[in-house]
């Protein structure tokens, strides 16, 4: 059974920031695949189908993005999971440009506080994810204030086309690996035939 995990903060006023992108790519996931992301457990709204040929549960923790983790590990033993080839955690990354894929087996948190969180839940790094490039910040903007922002009209197009290109990304990783997926999908936006 895949965990596909989506990060992002569960409030309507987050809806379409950078930090939710995670959620965005969750839902063109579960629109691609007819899932319905909408039963209320683990500490998160969940959905159940199947994703690249395989059982998978849609995940989109409702515990805000710093305590992801405490949502990750209860789907992963409630479900038995093995979090480092069955988990897949999909989150922004403001080093990275918009609209940049970048998936890795595992790795550090790189200052993502619900990477951080997952890390110290599962007590490992050892799990794949999806990191999805929302821009890199000004250097006259508070961080905060950076992922909390909206996208900009363009980039907001690029970043609707990338959660479905990730979503495909996702399901070549359950159906043909990880490392098939970062081939395809692991190169700069402008470097994509």
């Amino acid at each position: 059974m895949y965990i596909i995990v989506g990060l992002g903060n569960p409030d309507r006023k987050y809806k379409n920031t950078r930090h939710n992108i995670g959620f965005d790519v969750i839902d063109a996931i579960a629109d691609k695949n007819h899932i319905l992301v909408g039963e209320k457990k683990h500490k998160a709204l969940t959905g159940k189908g199947v994703v690249g040929g395989q059982k998978a549960v849609l995940v989109k923790p409702q515990t805000y993005m710093n305590l992801s983790g405490e949502s990750v590990r209860e789907v992963i033993d409630f479900y038995k999971a093995d979090e480092k080839s069955e988990l897949i955690v999909i989150v922004d990354d403001i080093n990275l440009d918009v609209g940049q894929i970048r998936i890795r087996k595992k790795g550090s948190a790189g200052g993502h506080n619900g990477l951080k969180n997952i890390i110290l839940h599962l007590g490992h790094d050892e799990f794949m994810r999806v990191r999805m490039g929302v821009g890199h910040k000004p250097e006259d903007r508070d961080l905060v204030d950076y992922v909390l922002g909206r996208f900009s009209g363009d980039e907001r197009e690029i970043m609707d086309e990338s959660a479905y290109r990730a979503a495909q990304a996702v399901e070549v990783m359950i159906a043909q690996g990880a490392d098939a997926a970062m081939n395809l999908y692991n190169a700069k936006t402008a470097d994509r035939p």
